[in-house]
């Protein structure tokens, strides 16, 4: 199973906004895609294409935002509220990357300059918190 959400940060200043798209296998508890960009249609489909085949079989568990149910309409999928506990695990991913990395809060005097290094600094986050879920499960 797969539990999606989106999370907003910024770069430079608040009125930049800069989405990332995470989609987190529930059993594992790693990051199988992720994408940074525009709250879109075209960036939901940006992050559906980059997860694995082997996972796409999967349900896919988000919330009511819209634009999921157009882009998963072929895959089983499910919209659900943040009470219902079927996206506990990526919520907490989300929180887990505010907490661990200052520039991701959305009250900082920490930011990113540029896009360029915004980014680098979550994948770096993703690749060394996958490889942690990897041992924690061995």
């Amino acid at each position: 199973m797969l539990e999606s959400d989106e999370l907003w940060s910024f770069v430079k200043n608040k009125d930049s906004k800069c989405w990332i798209w995470i989609a987190l296998c529930r059993r594992t508890r790693q990051v199988v895609s992720w994408c940074i960009g525009a709250r879109d249609e075209e960036r939901c489909q940006t992050l559906w294409d980059l997860v694995p085949e082997s996972y796409r079989q999967s349900m896919v568990y988000s919330d009511f935002y819209k634009t999921y149910a157009k882009v998963l309409k072929e895959a089983e999928y499910e919209a659900v509220g943040k009470d219902s506990g079927q996206t506990n695990h990526v919520e907490r991913w989300n929180n887990t990357l505010r907490q661990r990395i200052p520039r991701f809060v959305r009250k900082t005097l920490s930011f990113s300059k540029c896009e360029e290094m915004h980014k680098l600094y979550l994948k770096l986050f993703i690749h060394y918190y996958n490889i942690e879920r990897a041992q924690s499960t061995q």
